[in-house]
């Protein structure tokens, strides 16, 4: 899938790449909340984590590079988010974390590869840290692991058009989906004062890891990510070039590539 979406006109436009058709897909019932899960493939288990206030259709691009390359690739819509509902609680990453080992039990999945992209990143970290049997390496795109990690934020066409995108998808898949504005706020809130790791917590974490960070990444720092890398035992560091934030949307083969390079590489251990 070679194509350009440097400035996510096509996004805000149409949305990503439309999800394949899938061999499963649900709902949890999880700590009150309903967790919206697709299953495709098979072969070793990839689950897709997306970005705070999107949804698992941001993945479109991903999907079936990973399923032709004989993966069984699972999306979860985090809590609150796409067709996930949520209750009254304060959004929290571990809170979410619990949600996906959820859908991992309903499928009876041991363990799987993470790749987490801005908030999903985040929480595929805590599952390496909280629960690493479950894990078998996370590729952490586009994330910090506390608040002084994140740049200062400026509104850039390429954001505000994400953000556009964002709130027709709230609109068209949510339970609640006047509720945009209300769920904008609780999500920033966790942003903004989560997740807080100190390095002894990175130093703790034993499964594979690599960082990867954007050329041109709006959110995050380029010496935070760095910090990371050198934090986490034995993480690899990978920069893209050419790219934003908004890397899987922007050029997929570049992220596709990178994303498959990692798995082909920890699944070789």
């Amino acid at each position: 899938m070679d194509f350009h979406d440097d400035e996510l006109k096509t996004f805000e436009a149409e949305g990503a790449v439309p999800l394949p058709a899938a061999s499963s897909q649900g709902h949890v019932e999880h700590d009150g909340a309903r967790i919206w899960y697709a299953s495709y493939g098979s072969g070793i288990p990839v689950i897709l984590l997306h970005g705070g206030l999107g949804h698992s259709g941001n993945w479109g691009c991903q999907i079936s590079a990973l399923v032709d390359s004989g993966y069984h690739v699972v999306v979860i819509d985090s809590r609150g988010h796409g067709r996930s509902t949520r209750d009254s609680r304060p959004y929290t990453y571990e809170l979410m974390a619990t949600d996906v080992v959820a859908v991992m039990d309903r499928l009876h999945l041991e363990k799987a590869s993470f790749v987490g992209w801005s908030d999903g990143a985040c929480i595929a970290l805590i599952l390496a840290s909280k629960v690493p049997d479950r894990v078998t390496g996370v590729f952490f795109f586009g994330c910090n692991m506390d608040p002084g990690g994140t740049k200062e934020f400026v509104s850039t066409p390429v954001v505000n058009r994400c953000f556009a995108r964002h709130a027709k998808d709230y609109a068209e898949l949510s339970a609640t989906p006047d509720a945009f504005q209300a769920f904008v706020e609780a999500v920033s809130l966790m942003m903004g004062t989560e997740p807080n790791y100190t390095v002894t917590d990175l130093e703790a974490i034993r499964v594979p890891v690599t960082i990867v960070q954007s050329e041109h990444d709006e959110f995050i720092k380029l010496e935070h990510a760095q910090y990371l890398a050198d934090s986490i035992p034995g993480a690899n560091f990978l920069i893209l070039p050419d790219v934003s934030h908004f890397a899987p949307l922007q050029r997929p083969k570049l992220f596709n590539n990178a994303v498959l390079g990692f798995l082909e590489d920890i699944n070789q251990h």
